[in-house]
């Protein structure tokens, strides 16, 4: 027998809510009162009013000619990807780049440890999976990250004995490629995203490749995430779902973890839920596990219908750390290490995402001289692809390669980059070296330019 359905738990109350609403008209959008036990649950409303709109320019993100002149020209661009498309206005960013977002992945890097001391290939596969979800905690955030510019880098140490290094490789499209090591694993993915504008709302396609290699023994695992979606994009209160299945395989076993995220309903209903079992090799069912990806995971053994055994409580593997307190961009203490030079190596590369001036800028507050970089930047992009194009120069990657891999995804094939072990060579020459003069990272002139 087939073990259940994942989808179909942690409905119950709010479940029956939202069907009987399905055909209500009127926006709700303040905290649920007069019902006992859900006092001050947030509501959320998938289509967005006027209610929702005024909230978000009282938080001055959106005023409201903003919106007006951003919705006519993004109403041209519906139902077309609009990944690099699109000028976007300064002040819906956050104070990071997408190469920065990557790193942040490596926050709880210590379940891939953990994974990597295991014995049991089923409690590994829940180590590594909760790992992947980990980082949803970081997602939920509704500020849009920089797009890096080609041949922009982002170097992370000081974490988990972890080497971080990630590196713009291609601009059209926008493909980002990321390698981390440390003693017990390296993780490797090849970064494209895909994007549906859908008017208010956009889909984005994670068209990418994550694997991670456990030291120990040489297993390799492969993750495929759920596809995420930004509703309410310009009017109504911006907010991030990702409904549909992550699959985390173990490519040398066959074992694999399909886990399901609840979309978010009325009322908030089954947001933030993941549901799914542990399977092995031939599709057995042998560890459930259930959570939140904004809270925990937890996991307990099962039988072969997928029912918990008699005995055997829930432990739990996960939990998000404590966050700062009215955070401006709800940064967690890792996210603001990510920006800080404690983070960064010895004699950190000129194109490193943290010496962008407009990143800068926007972390300090600066609005204006944000939005001045920006545009700079990205002009001098189109001058350096207008000059090397005509010289017949073509950009190569400095710490990736492309290989000849296509891989398959749910949201179409991809161009594989692999790293070449250049970066750690590098680092091993500064390190060792006694002679290199100490710089000041804030004094180094961002320059991504590696023609």
């Amino acid at each position: 027998m087939a073990p259940k359905d994942p989808k179909q738990n942690g409905g119950g109350f709010f479940a029956s809510i939202a069907s009987s609403l399905s055909n209500f008209g009127t926006a709700v959008t303040k905290s649920v009162n007069g019902l006992v036990g859900y006092e001050g649950l947030e509501v959320i409303n998938p289509e967005g009013n006027m209610d929702d709109a005024e909230e978000e320019a009282r938080k001055g993100r959106w005023q409201q000619e903003d919106r007006d002149s951003y919705w006519k020209i993004m109403q041209k661009y519906i139902g077309s990807d609009i990944t690099s498309m699109v000028t976007l206005p300064v002040f819906i960013f956050e104070p990071m780049t997408m190469l920065q977002k990557m790193a942040e992945l490596m926050e709880y890097s210590h379940l891939l440890d953990l994974a990597d001391q295991c014995e049991d290939p089923y409690i590994r596969l829940v180590y590594t999976t909760s790992w992947a979800i980990s980082v949803y905690y970081a997602y939920q955030r509704t500020w849009k990250p920089f797009n890096p510019i080609i041949g922009e880098t982002y170097e992370m140490v000081n974490h988990g004995g972890i080497t971080f290094i990630a590196e713009q490789v291609s601009h059209h499209p926008p493909v980002s490629a990321g390698h981390a090591e440390n003693d017990h694993f390296t993780y490797d993915v090849t970064s494209k995203l895909r994007t549906k504008l859908l008017g208010n709302s956009i889909d984005v396609y994670p068209v990418g490749r994550t694997r991670v290699t456990l030291k120990r023994d040489g297993v390799v695992y492969e993750l495929v995430p759920p596809p995420t979606k930004v509703n309410n994009l310009i009017f109504g209160r911006t907010w991030i779902d990702s409904p549909g299945e992550m699959i985390m395989t173990n490519l040398t076993t066959g074992d694999k973890a399909i886990l399901y995220f609840q979309p978010c309903g009325w009322f908030g209903a089954g947001r933030y839920e993941v549901d799914g079992y542990v399977y092995n090799a031939a599709e057995e069912p042998k560890i459930l596990m259930t959570g939140k990806w904004n809270e925990f995971m937890k996991y307990q053994l099962c039988d072969g219908e997928g029912e918990p055994l008699p005995g055997i409580e829930l432990k739990e593997v996960w939990r998000v750390a404590d966050a700062p307190k009215n955070d401006k961009f709800q940064y967690s203490y890792f996210a603001h290490k990510i920006n800080s030079f404690d983070t960064a190596p010895r004699k950190l590369l000129a194109s490193d995402s943290r010496l962008r001036p407009d990143r800068y800028a926007l972390e300090k507050g600066d609005l204006s001289k944000a939005g001045f970089e920006k545009s700079s930047l990205e002009e001098k992009q189109r001058a350096e692809s207008r000059n090397h194009e005509s010289k017949g120069h073509q950009f190569t990657p400095k710490w990736f390669d492309l290989t000849n891999e296509i891989t398959p995804t749910p949201w179409g094939d991809l161009e594989v980059y692999q790293y070449n072990g250049k970066y750690t060579e590098h680092r091993a020459a500064v390190d060792s070296s006694g002679s290199v003069k100490e710089v000041d990272s804030t004094s180094i002139e961002f320059n991504p330019w590696q023609f």
